[in-house]
């Protein structure tokens, strides 16, 4: 009999060794009996999400946790920010997630997330949407707090372009043509990120923002500029009928991307505020009517990239809370994955190519004698240590889903 399959992905949800932590990680010291239940019961391991020692984006790593090669199906994060704020993308535009950030009177970048922004964003985006650059039109929208999403749409126009990003602080860069045939979609972006500190730098929800002390949104940093990549759908690679539930835009636009429904949840925001319960609610609820349930929970990669120690494992610890509500009531045919998506270690403040804890649990699934879910308790879990790529046909097999190999 063919098994459904519930995947709860915590986004960033590894870590290293904390000193303030006695040299533990979050995993560690966190109280969480649920997630120790689900470990106790299943199969436990670790996972490379891209391969060993490589850095995964949330883009790539999502990718390659649905069974994609991400080195073959990625272009770029834009256009999954785009589908994910429900922009339609036509054959030959090209997207950039894009910052609300801040710079100074010299153009140097002091904040990258305008300290983190979460109202006026709306106002800010409209300001800046519409608008046309050596005939192209640029499409413009805001999305969760400090993120936004442009879309150029227009003649001739590629990827393949540098960040205006700088990634950090500093001065804010001119994008450069990568490939041939770019050098007029970095021209327009860099006339629009001009464009969009002179409109932004005076517009009122800043000189309220001014008023308060607060971090001004005066211009915009798009990355990750791509085309619309090519790859079959979930259903198609895996026959199964899949839902995703998340609050984050990148995540709903990959999910989008490769045809998985994304279901609208009241109270999913892809924040630390984020409602953990009606997310599981949603998920487990989706489960009648869908093969393969995704849920994404943002908030513990939140907390790795600000260094909030503290607060990281406050956050695994209303995770925990969250899987108690789905061990009392997820049904007996379903295949239940906790992992991550790649590991936001707070002595860093960003993602690190160290493999990040999985277990896989329900039914007739193989026990071992792993206790705890942590990354170094999961290590010596009888899943071994697996890719990404790996672990959708792992869990074709468990469920009963693979086809046979041979006669």
């Amino acid at each position: 009999m063919k098994k459904k399959i519930l995947m709860l992905v915590c986004d960033g949800l590894g870590d290293r060794a904390v000193k303030q932590l006695g040299f533990k990680t979050p995993l560690q010291v966190a109280k969480k009996e649920n997630f120790d239940f689900f470990a106790s019961d299943g199969k436990c391991g670790l996972m490379d999400v891209i391969a060993p020692g490589i850095r995964p984006g949330s883009d790539t790593a999502q990718l390659s946790i649905f069974g994609y090669n991400p080195y073959e199906v990625y272009t770029g994060r834009g256009p999954f920010e785009a589908a994910g704020v429900g922009i339609d993308l036509k054959h030959g535009d090209v997207a950039f997630r894009c910052n609300f950030a801040t710079v100074d009177e010299n153009m140097n970048v002091v904040d990258r997330r305008a300290g983190r922004i979460n109202k006026g964003t709306e106002e800010l985006a409209s300001a800046l949407d519409g608008m046309e650059i050596d005939g192209v039109q640029i499409i413009f929208k805001d999305a969760v707090e400090h993120r936004a999403v442009l879309v150029l749409r227009g003649e001739d126009l590629s990827g393949g372009l540098s960040d205006i990003d700088p990634h950090g602080e500093g001065p804010a860069l001119e994008s450069k043509p990568l490939v041939k045939g770019a050098e007029k979609t970095a021209s327009v972006l860099n006339r629009f990120v001009k464009k969009s500190h002179d409109i932004l730098k005076d517009h009122e929800v800043n000189k309220e923002r001014s008023v308060q002390c607060l971090p001004l949104a005066n211009i915009v940093l798009p990355r990750g500029g791509g085309v619309v990549p090519k790859a079959k759908t979930f259903e198609e690679l895996h026959d199964m009928k899949a839902a995703c539930v998340a609050g984050v835009t990148l995540i709903k636009g990959i999910c989008r991307a490769v045809g998985m429904d994304v279901l609208d949840v009241k109270g999913a925001t892809g924040t630390l505020e984020t409602d953990m319960l009606a997310k599981a609610k949603a998920a487990l609820q989706a489960l009648k009517d869908y093969d393969f349930v995704y849920v994404n929970v943002k908030a513990p990669d939140i907390c790795g990239h600000d260094g909030l120690v503290q607060e990281k494992v406050k956050v695994i610890e209303r995770i925990d809370k969250m899987l108690g509500y789905v061990k009392e009531h997820m049904p007996e045919d379903v295949c239940f994955v906790i992992t991550a998506d790649h590991s936001t270690p707070l002595t860093v403040g960003d993602h690190s190519g160290d493999p990040v804890p999985i277990l896989i649990y329900g039914g007739d699934v193989r026990r071992d004698d792993v206790k705890h879910f942590d990354e170094l308790s999961c290590a010596k879990g009888a899943l071994g240590r697996i890719r990404g790529r790996e672990l959708m046909p792992i869990l074709m097999s468990i469920t009963n889903r693979a086809h046979k190999f041979g006669s």
